[in-house]
């Protein structure tokens, strides 16, 4: 049933992108990548915030790169970008059939095998621009736990929860640490991805791309219950459609060192980012929170 607050005019905008979503995912694969990459290409040049943050990040992250090459690199991000509007709409609204078409699965046997077993279960995801594909594709053989903030637009908050749940995922918000822990004790798989700056208060500093950062600690505090298994998840996009893939299980995971557990995680993210750097999140601005309180190095904050 329709929300009747949702019927207003603040709102316009959003159905009008929600409509161009239900549509968009009748458009075949390749054609979704050629236009979404010509939308990100026109979006870069008026995205001015967005670009200086990607370009901080990537030219932090990646010392060895010279300017064109840094430029080129932030180019091909906007592509992506706009190619994450058709994948949030596959994620949505696609059907299962569709996606599975598209995907190639590498090494699922860690995931199966861990869920032959009592005990907790976290997919450690990132944010690459297609995450919330890479999510719904799990649903289509496994039941999961999806961790999510809730967007500031709540009409669009509302599709998002929706169209997960119509898939059978149940969705928990990242600030409900009770419902995620009874999730982890009742051996659902939980899909999370903390590799965001959340501040001083919930973090630790850790090297990521030899830079100290902010990592977020409850990773671990979360793996100490249930015997959790942490099993590093990626889902990337490729000229034919989507790798899925699984890693082993990290060992020794979690220690008594907070600042160690951070860094193992890190250092998992750099691999991934290094396989396909132009599909990370770079317009998030990962290096806010800095330690001893130095400035950080973005132009708009």
């Amino acid at each position: 049933m329709l929300n009747v607050e949702f019927i207003h005019p603040k709102f316009l905008l959003t159905w009008i992108l929600i409509l161009f979503m239900r549509i968009g995912v009748f458009i075949p694969f390749k054609a979704q990548v050629v236009a979404g990459k010509a939308i990100g290409r026109m979006m870069h040049p008026f995205m001015h915030k967005l670009r200086s943050t990607a370009y901080s990040n990537i030219s932090h992250c990646f010392p060895e790169k010279k300017q064109p090459q840094v430029e080129r690199l932030v180019k091909r991000h906007f592509e992506a970008i706009g190619v994450s509007f058709f994948e949030t709409a596959n994620a949505y609204y696609g059907s299962d059939n569709k996606i599975k078409k598209l995907l190639t699965i590498k090494n699922e046997h860690f995931f199966k095998d861990a869920l032959k077993e009592e005990g907790g279960i976290i997919l450690l995801c990132s944010h690459f621009m297609p995450l919330m594909l890479g999510s719904r594709a799990l649903l289509i053989k496994h039941t999961i736990a999806n961790i999510y903030r809730p967007q500031n637009n709540t009409l669009f908050d509302s599709a998002m929860v929706k169209g997960y749940k119509k898939n059978g995922a149940v969705m928990i918000k990242s600030t409900d640490t009770r419902s995620i822990i009874k999730a982890i004790n009742n051996s659902l798989p939980i899909w999370y991805a903390p590799d965001q700056d959340l501040g001083k208060n919930n973090s630790v500093f850790a090297p990521f791309f030899g830079i100290q950062t902010a990592t977020a600690s409850a990773t671990a505090r979360l793996a100490k219950n249930n015997n959790t298994r942490v099993i590093p998840y990626s889902f990337i996009r490729t000229s034919n459609g989507y790798l899925m893939s699984f890693e082993k299980p990290i060992s020794n995971y979690p220690s008594n060192d907070p600042i160690h557990d951070a860094t193992v995680i890190n250092q998992i993210l750099e691999k991934q980012i290094n396989h396909s750097p132009e599909q990370y999140l770079w317009i998030h601005r990962r290096f806010k929170t800095r330690p001893n309180d130095e400035k950080n190095f973005y132009k708009f904050n």
